[in-house]
């Protein structure tokens, strides 16, 4: 199996590293718009990891390509790739990259590719908890979904840009419009984050989750603000982004019927954001050459994947994942 990573910033370097350590794969192609930074992450990875040669490099001979470059790029790259009858792994969390790769359904379908769309943190775990937590419903109702953190500089600048952009709610079979940095909530995270002040913004996951859950009659997500970043969102960023962000959290909230009773499930995971998204995005390219992701098309990880499995091999890889026990 040879995989290509398209962008090795602080997600992209990990997800190749991971993919090299893996039998299944025998080469990772790296390519990164800094010539300089593909060159040392090569050299860095050692044997089995070289740099893509030419424009159309990371499609030659290639069975699946991680997209990790910045946000707003996904959405073409990964139309080429299938057009090249390349599978795709997405790990962006902009609105505008999960519907370009939502879009693509139809072509991957054509072409006998597999596209996942939101491959990383959150959206990514996120979903494949959301799935995996439905297993004890008879029905769900709601979903809400929050994360706390920042991976690397890309990933800080689409958090200032989403948070001062319009979020989507999905509630009782529409679409409602909502005011990035709004909807103040209080979201109690797994340690070491614990309680956070989440707020809305412009966030893929209700179109990924309601994929999954047609039925849901309330689907939200949030993710963390400070007041500096409140105040600050409908500027350009005063200061450069830390090369990397620090421990960071997801929670995922289920709402609905068990045995005829109303209940309350939350699972979440507790990790450096950049980690754990490498991880589930080299897993997810591994499960996609093994044949493990359902039929070709395009989705979000949950509905392509086996909960059980694939949290089962995030554990032994090292990422940490939490359930909410409450007290009576």
């Amino acid at each position: 199996m040879r995989v290509s990573v398209s962008g090795v910033g602080a997600v992209g370097a990990r997800a190749a590293r991971q993919l090299l350590s893996t039998a299944a794969v025998d080469q990772v192609v790296v390519t990164d718009e800094r010539s300089h930074v593909s060159d040392a992450v090569v050299r860095s990875l050692g044997e089995g990891a070289r740099v893509a040669e030419g424009p159309h490099g990371w499609l030659d001979d290639i069975d699946v390509a991680v997209l990790a470059t910045r946000p707003g790029s996904h959405g073409e790259l990964a139309r080429t790739a299938v057009l090249a009858g390349v599978s795709v792994v997405s790990v962006s969390d902009s609105v505008d990259d999960v519907s370009a790769l939502l879009s693509l359904d139809a072509r991957a379908k054509a072409h006998g590719c597999r596209v996942i769309a939101g491959a990383g943190f959150m959206p990514g775990l996120s979903d494949v908890l959301a799935v995996h937590a439905a297993r004890q419903f008879d029905s769900v109702e709601e979903i809400h979904v929050a994360k706390s953190g920042t991976g690397g500089p890309a990933c800080a600048r689409q958090h200032h840009r989403a948070l001062s952009s319009t979020s989507l709610d999905w509630k009782d079979g529409a679409w409602v419009r909502r005011a990035g940095g709004s909807g103040r909530e209080l979201c109690w995270f797994p340690e070491p984050v614990a309680a956070v002040d989440c707020y809305r913004a412009a966030l893929p996951d209700p179109e990924l989750l309601l994929e999954a859950f047609p039925d849901a009659q309330r689907i939200t997500a949030r993710m963390s603000a400070t007041r500096r970043d409140r105040m600050t969102m409908h500027l350009p960023m005063l200061r450069p982004p830390h090369p990397e962000g620090g421990r960071g959290a997801i929670r995922v909230e289920l709402r609905g019927r068990i045995a005829g009773e109303y209940q309350v499930v939350t699972l979440g995971a507790a990790d450096y954001p950049a980690v754990a998204s490498g991880a589930v995005a080299s897993l997810a390219a591994e499960w996609i050459g093994a044949g493990r992701t359902g039929p070709v098309g395009a989705s979000g990880l949950g509905p392509a994947v086996d909960s059980v499995a694939f949290l089962d091999a995030l554990v032994r890889r090292g990422v940490h994942l939490s359930a909410f026990a409450g007290a009576d």
